[in-house]
């Protein structure tokens, strides 16, 4: 029979609204279903209503939405995560078999790391992009939510391999994900990174990756250190690269071709008779009365951090800045992935924290943007060099709160993830627990 599946609210879906949880998309239905709706529909899964979500995937909290906030089922007054933390709490709290999510930074796996479910972002290229309303075209993948790393392992061959409406789409052979999970994982080599000059990691978290460890090598599996040498890095050159296409993305929003129009006076949409006329005569198009209409939609239309990341995008790609930040950006990005590259000709796989804590509490650290961004340290470096990315349950904190761990490949070895992330879920039972959820 059909799965039920929820859908983040970025992910186009035939005749359904897709607002990316923002006003300026409020109304827009999407003519036509994502290439991952398409494939899920075939498979039989019935999807089930919208998964809120940071206002166009910007945020690790979920408490950017034009839908207001979203809970953490394991305790009330703590997000969720973000950008995807409708679609884990979807699944955390059993209101869904599995849930998609996209990732740009970490919106899939730091969500899965809160909410104490499997998140899984695949290589760049292994699932279309076809429907996915972009954030960072560069970076951006869809992936799924589940419980456990086989349900992860079932959906992502269903949404997985070639688009030929999606150019950035790799023509590369889809494995049986399913198949191999159960075989011996004895002699395969596991990365810990010197995460040496990352502050800000909790304790706990630390604990439960040791503890982690221990079990990998129970089950057989060799531990080396290895370097990751710019990864400290990886911050401050997401946030240019990532609002640099944000900013390019989203200058579409106008208000004139779909989505939300700002009214006039009067109350109508803002659009009079002077701007009619300048639709009509292109000669007078930069009357004063359109520019006003962009800027009034896109000041209502727009949350703040759309607006911070709008504003840091174009300021970096700016005449004079362009050099200074984007360039180098992408070079800094270049040197993140030969050290990946560099670490997977000596393990298999990396492990390293999801998050440095586990989630905070609502409203924590809205004011404070730079920290916000700094809950994605551990998970961006996957995005910038392309390689795919698995969170899994590792362990609560004292307070009885998630805590996520993350296992990373190299390019289009999903089915690596899925094995090691399986042998650890078989040797442990954290998957198995489910929140107290309080509804009443």
């Amino acid at each position: 029979g059909g799965i039920p599946i929820t859908v983040k609210d970025n992910i186009c879906i035939r005749d359904e609204e897709t607002t990316c949880a923002s006003r300026i998309l409020q109304g827009f239905r999407a003519p036509y279903d994502a290439t991952v709706i398409e494939r899920l529909r075939r498979a039989g899964a019935i999807l089930i209503p919208r998964a809120n979500m940071d206002e166009f995937a910007f945020g690790s909290s979920t408490e950017n939405s034009a839908f207001g906030v979203t809970r953490n089922p394991w305790a009330l007054d703590r997000v969720p995560g973000g950008s995807s933390g409708g679609s884990a709490t979807a699944v955390a709290a059993d209101l869904a078999i599995g849930a998609l999510g996209s990732d740009t930074g970490g919106s899939i796996r730091q969500p899965a790391a809160f909410c104490g479910v499997v998140g899984v972002k695949p290589t760049y290229g292994r699932v279309s992009r076809y429907g996915l309303v972009a954030f960072a075209s560069s970076l951006d993948q869809i992936g799924p939510l589940t419980k456990d790393v086989r349900d992860a392992a079932m959906l992502l061959s269903v949404m997985a391999g070639y688009d030929a409406r999606d150019s950035t789409s790799a023509p590369v052979e889809v494995p049986d994900y399913v198949a191999p999970l159960g075989q011996s994982v004895k002699g395969l080599r596991i990365g810990l990174p010197v995460l040496s000059g990352i502050e800000g990691v909790e304790a706990e978290v630390r604990q439960r990756i040791d503890e982690a460890v221990k079990v990998f090598e129970r089950l057989g599996l060799t531990t080396a250190p290895i370097e990751l040498p710019h990864i400290s890095h990886a911050v401050a050159t997401y946030y240019i690269i990532a609002t640099a296409e944000a900013s390019s993305n989203l200058a579409r929003y106008d208000g004139v071709r779909y989505g939300y129009r700002a009214m006039n006076g009067a109350g109508e949409k803002a659009v009079g008779s002077r701007q009619k006329a300048a639709f009509q005569d292109p000669a007078s198009r930069n009357s004063s009365g359109l520019i006003e209409m962009y800027l009034q939609t896109r000041t209502e239309g727009f949350g703040a951090e759309a607006k911070r990341r709008i504003l840091l995008g174009t300021y970096v790609l700016s005449q004079g800045y362009y050099e200074a930040y984007y360039l180098k950006g992408m070079k800094v990005r270049t040197l993140i992935k030969q050290d990946f590259d560099e670490a997977f000709k000596r393990c298999d796989v990396v492990l390293m924290p999801t998050a440095p804590t586990p989630a905070f509490r609502i409203g924590e650290k809205l004011d404070d943007p730079l920290q916000m961004y700094l809950s994605d340290i551990f998970t961006i470096s996957a995005n910038l060099a392309g390689v795919p990315a698995m969170s899994l349950p590792c362990g609560f904190s004292r307070e009885g709160l998630p805590i996520g761990m993350q296992l990373l490949a190299a390019p289009f070895r999903e089915d690596l993830l899925f094995r090691v992330g399986f042998a650890y879920e078989q040797a442990t039972d954290w998957h198995l627990r489910a929140p107290a959820l309080n509804t009443g």
